[in-house]
């Protein structure tokens, strides 16, 4: 196998340019968290409040410098990191050694997902999903969750007719991703509306049968959302398709659920919490019942 040519001057120059400049240094890191699925262009857009036109020249330069690609998926056009990109103006510059020497004192290689965890509440944020059969959706955003918190949050679901065992190829990609996947199973709603349950801050639905039932009454007065993502049996016909609807479905919780954790809650009131988790409901791929607002039952 033939090695790969070194990066070229002007490729490397092309590729800090493309760096330079602020809205695309913050579409650059956006993506590199959405890691390996990327994020579409409305979606980069909104996360980052940036007009869609202005957005879509700054993805050109990024892809023009080969830091970002672009795939058709479906009817979307999703952006993605070229991870190997940075690596590469790096050994041009033959600063390798230096970088692993950091690396080595910092102790292991940083990483998008790790985040500090924040020390200013005595407790985590705790929040419970919920779809009907807490085999998919809602075991896919409670690892999501669990893990992107970083200790921020402490992530529970749950489902109203939960299935006997989770879905099997969910869990293989969740591996696959380096999630904990041990503690994940389907369990009833039920469980959490006991005295002797935790009480949540956040409860979300992910599909709109969830959101349409009756619910229990959850301790300590929640923040509910809906958040309508549709069900993997809906988007899935072939083998292939199951598994692109799975990646669909997890790259659409993390573009959530990242929003989510990115929030500033110290400084939000609660009428503009309940704004923004709207909001992130109504992100790509989201369900009909999602634009269309859900009875209050926080009050």
């Amino acid at each position: 196998m033939s090695e790969k040519p070194p990066i070229t001057t002007r490729e490397t120059v092309a590729v800090f340019h493309a760096l330079s400049q602020e809205t695309r240094l913050e579409a650059y890191r956006l993506l590199l968290r959405y890691q390996p699925f990327g994020l579409t262009a409305g979606d980069i857009s909104r996360l980052l409040s940036v007009p869609h036109n202005t957005l879509s020249t700054h993805l050109q330069i990024l892809e023009g410098a080969g830091l970002v690609q672009s795939r058709r998926q479906g009817r979307s056009i999703v952006f993605g990191v070229v991870s190997s990109r940075l690596d590469d103006v790096v050994a041009g510059l033959e600063i390798t050694g230096q970088k692993q020497q950091r690396r080595a004192r910092r102790g292991q290689p940083s990483s998008p997902h790790k985040r500090p965890a924040a020390t200013s509440r005595e407790r985590p944020m705790t929040v419970l999903v919920l779809c009907s059969g807490n085999s998919a959706r809602s075991l896919i955003a409670e690892a999501i969750l669990e893990r992107e918190g970083a200790g921020r949050f402490r992530a529970y679901s749950a489902g109203s007719t939960p299935k006997a065992r989770p879905n099997a190829a969910a869990l293989r990609m969740l591996d696959q991703l380096g999630y904990d996947t041990a503690r994940l199973h389907p369990k009833s709603w039920t469980e959490f509306a006991g005295p002797e349950a935790p009480e949540m801050d956040f409860v979300i639905t992910l599909c709109d049968r969830a959101a349409g039932e009756a619910c229990p009454d959850w301790p300590g007065h929640p923040l509910t959302a809906h958040w309508g993502v549709p069900a993997l049996t809906e988007r899935s016909g072939t083998s292939e398709g199951a598994q692109d609807a799975l990646k669909d479905t997890y790259r659409r919780l993390m573009q959530r659920l990242t929003a989510f954790i990115n929030l500033p809650f110290e400084d939000l009131s609660l009428a503009q919490l309940k704004e923004r988790l709207q909001t992130i409901g109504r992100l790509e791929g989201a369900t009909e019942m999602a634009f269309s607002g859900l009875p209050e039952r926080d009050a």
